[in-house]
């Protein structure tokens, strides 16, 4: 409990935790501020505290998962943003970061857990990508885009944003029509259907996820475009052919460092002379590093968001030209918020698809997502990469000049 207390009482500055212990002691930590949340939390045995001081990331989450950690005034989303928004990243205080030796055990067991051979690619991909497709129904847009959307506004709706996220990278793959464009990690297909739809491309788009592929498959049907838009089931090592353009939106995460390089050679074979390819990712902005346990066992087995560092040196010797990079900050932080919300507004049908235990884990993976981005090191990277010097004009023009017309249309 002392520990617990002194972790708490250095981690929480601005704004206001009240903590019940198991024994029903009460302990206050920080001072109300505006714009810092008021929360009151209760441990309900009394392995909890320990297990968060020495590892907060998996324990915390783990003990809201079991109900050993309840949170009684405000919700698990305020209490994530009181504890990260006293620790921002650009203040580099890093109170909630584990002990040396947890992370020390981390770096190892992550470098194993990234190797990302072929065979361990598809499981982990079916780890999460695979549950119920009406789980996703749930909480995303009405196309399915599982990534982070495009705030014009921010005051737009979840709708529009991901509309706008769809037209800003087309716009980037200056794409005409009748090119041959490849979709790595074609999710339920909606990238793929817009780029032919607005864009007169033909579309081939990969997946690991059966559940993905048979959504995406009967979506190109109904629109009676399957002759135009493709989807296989196949790891983008085994993709053959040459296509315009490439285009991967959410997938990089879990390709894994130890095949960035594969990754970046296999891109540049499939692409034409005049190619061009477009990455969307998280990105991390500090330097490599590790993913944290909880995210690792529950949600993403092998992902890891990279450092820009680390995608620029895996393209590098290759003679492709980097041509374009942009860094969203705030984006996927309003695009989790509303993912969260529409989480919490369909509690029942969740519980009804899976158990509460479930529920709590997905709310406690999307408070600690949207935090990262609001107040952690996570960002988003667009990087667009060509074959030739001059495959897209040489100032950004055209870019929003394509990205006005397309969501003219």
């Amino acid at each position: 409990m002392a520990l617990i207390d002194l972790f708490l009482s250095r981690a929480v500055r601005k704004g206001r935790l009240s903590l019940t212990h198991h024994d029903g002691k009460v302990r206050e930590f920080g001072a109300p501020e505006p714009g810092y949340p008021d929360v009151a939390i209760r441990f309900t045995d009394s392995r909890v505290a320990g297990q968060i001081v020495r590892n907060p990331a998996l324990a915390a989450g783990e003990s809201f998962m079991d109900g050993r950690l309840v949170v009684e005034k405000g919700d698990v989303r305020d209490l994530v943003e009181l504890l990260t928004a006293n620790d921002k990243w650009e203040a580099g205080r890093a109170n909630l970061n584990p002990s040396w030796l947890v992370r020390a055990g981390g770096a190892v067991k992550h470098r194993i857990d990234r190797i990302n051979m072929e065979r361990r690619s598809k499981k982990n991909v079916a780890h999460h990508y695979d549950l119920s497709g009406t789980l996703y129904e749930l909480f995303l847009d009405t196309d399915k885009q599982y990534s982070c959307a495009y705030y014009t506004d921010p005051k737009n709706d979840l709708e529009r944003a991901q509309r706008d996220k769809k037209a800003h990278i087309a716009a980037k793959l200056a794409i005409e029509p009748g090119m041959r464009v490849l979709d790595i990690g074609c999710g339920w297909g909606g990238m793929a259907l817009y780029l032919h739809q607005m864009c007169g491309a033909e579309v081939l788009g990969v997946t690991l996820s059966e559940e993905q592929l048979k959504v995406a498959r009967q979506r190109a049907e109904a629109l009676g475009v399957s002759d135009k838009v493709k989807f296989e089931l196949i790891d983008y090592r085994r993709v053959e052919g040459k296509f315009d353009r490439i285009v991967s939106v959410g997938m990089f995460e879990h390709v894994g460092p130890p095949q960035y390089r594969t990754f970046f050679r296999k891109c540049r074979d499939l692409l034409t002379e005049d190619g061009v390819m477009l990455l969307h990712t998280i990105g991390r902005l500090n330097g490599p590093g590790v993913t944290d346990d909880w995210t690792t066992k529950y949600i993403f087995p092998g992902g890891y968001n990279p450092a820009l560092s680390e995608i620029v040196r895996a393209q590098e010797g290759l003679r492709m030209f980097l041509t374009d990079v942009e860094v969203l900050r705030c984006h996927y932080g309003w695009t989790l918020d509303e993912w969260y919300d529409r989480t919490v507004a369909a509690k029942d049908r969740i519980v009804e698809l899976y158990d509460e235990r479930f529920y709590r884990m997905w709310l406690f993976y999307l408070a600690g997502a949207g935090a990262a981005f609001r107040n952690g090191g996570l960002c988003n990277y667009q990087v667009q990469l060509t074959r030739g010097r001059l495959s897209v004009p040489v100032t950004r023009d055209y870019m929003y000049e394509g990205e006005r017309e397309l969501r003219a249309k």
